[in-house]
């Protein structure tokens, strides 16, 4: 293993300025592996494209995920050699704890290139893209530290403008992926772009997972408002370490304070006991949970409660269900669960179950762009702007 490489990578970007780290991974690549390229690509809000860090929103220089070389490395999380006119070029994937970032694109001259780590030539290939797909990783921990002093990041994961209402909520988000040790989960939120009430969040620690996914009302500024006001007031809740079900009348005091009823939020908050599987739950509102078990889909069903902020000092009281290894979780919003066909058929009572079904064997980072691409086809309308939201959790 040449730990001097890994070493010096780690030394430069942590000697980089915040905006330099893809120079710093550069010269590190180019002086101890011989590297003629080195791109670093970000994936963008929508999950559709890569692009490459300092290029314009909007440039033509677009990798797309679907389809390219890049695209399956992002989307397998493992590296993905391409041959090209000239020599090769080893697509890695950038990712921490499980979030997809980017792609760590690195060209080499013919005949002095390591393989794919799955058909290399020599144990020296494997081994090569062994330590260039720790090289990523580093990366990537480095850009999430630098995306608080640098725009560069950002930027580079907008194929277009956001919404003001949509920057709010993207500020709000945890990442787009999760994976520990016993779970593993992805969300995504459509319209990426422009949208406005829906959120997810989700904090770990040794002994729980705990999940939020909210729909607030209204359209634009006003509910991305509504809806940061709501995700704060749970996350000081939490951290505050109070029971899940006082967390909820919290955060429902200060909606209504702040609104007097005339704007609430449908909140689903569920905690997860890592040890037993016991989940905790607070059903304020519209979110639904389906669970995949047993090659069977079925509603979980919960006792409804008010939304947050609809009453002054409104009671919440916690239900329990127990996951078991091996299911699927897939929470969705009123956007997708509510969505109606020509014919007038919920998607969510059957082709969300399908969906479901056909995406059993997909990594549940994949599987809420996977149902969520069938939403526009089966629209009444289908440039229908309503706020989707989609969060998948595996249970192990």
């Amino acid at each position: 293993m040449n730990t001097s490489a890994l070493l010096s990578a780690e030394r430069a970007l942590r000697a980089s300025a915040p905006h330099a780290l893809p120079d710093a991974v550069r010269g590190v690549l180019r002086q101890h592996y011989g590297a003629r390229s080195v791109d670093v690509l970000l994936a963008d809000y929508g999950q559709t494209v890569l692009q490459p860090v300092g290029a314009r929103p909007g440039a033509a220089d677009l990798v797309g995920i679907a389809g390219s070389p890049a695209g399956r490395a992002f989307g397998a999380q493992e590296p993905v050699t391409e041959a090209v006119a000239d020599g090769v070029l080893l697509h890695l994937p950038i990712s921490v704890r499980g979030d997809r970032i980017g792609v760590l694109g690195v060209g080499f001259a013919a005949g002095t290139g390591p393989g794919d780590a799955g058909d290399a030539g020599d144990a020296g290939d494997a081994e090569t893209v062994g330590e260039l797909g720790e090289i990523a990783e580093m990366l990537g921990h480095h850009i999430l530290v630098a995306d608080r002093d640098t725009d560069l990041y950002l930027r580079a994961r907008r194929r277009d403008r956001l919404t003001l209402a949509a920057e709010i909520q993207w500020q709000l988000l945890p990442g787009h992926s999760l994976a520990r040790p016993g779970y593993a989960l992805g969300a995504q939120l459509e319209p990426a772009y422009d949208i406005h009430g829906d959120n997810f969040d989700w904090s770990a620690s040794a002994d729980d997972l705990t999940l939020t996914v909210t729909n607030g009302m209204g359209e634009g500024i006003d509910a991305a408002l509504l809806t940061s006001l709501t995700i704060n007031a749970l996350r000081n809740a939490r951290r505050a370490g109070v029971p899940l079900a006082d967390q909820a009348a919290l955060a429902d005091q200060a909606v209504y304070a702040r609104y007097r009823g005339d704007s609430y939020v449908s909140v689903l908050l569920m905690r997860f006991e890592r040890a037993t599987g016991t989940v905790d739950v607070v059903d304020a509102g519209s979110p639904r949970v389906y669970r995949l078990r047993a090659g069977a889909v079925e509603t979980v069903p919960f006792e409804p409660q008010s939304p947050l902020g609809m009453f002054e000092d409104t009671p919440y009281v916690v239900q329990r269900f127990e996951v078991r290894s091996g299911d699927r979780l897939v929470i969705v919003s009123d956007g997708v669960y509510a969505t109606a066909s020509p014919s007038g058929e919920a998607y969510g009572e059957q082709a969300l179950a399908r969906a479901m079904l056909a995406t059993r064997l997909v990594p549940p980072s994949d599987v809420p762009r996977a149902v969520l691409r069938e939403l526009p086809g089966y629209r009444a309308v289908p440039d229908a702007e309503d706020d989707a939201l989609v969060l998948c959790l595996d249970w192990e």
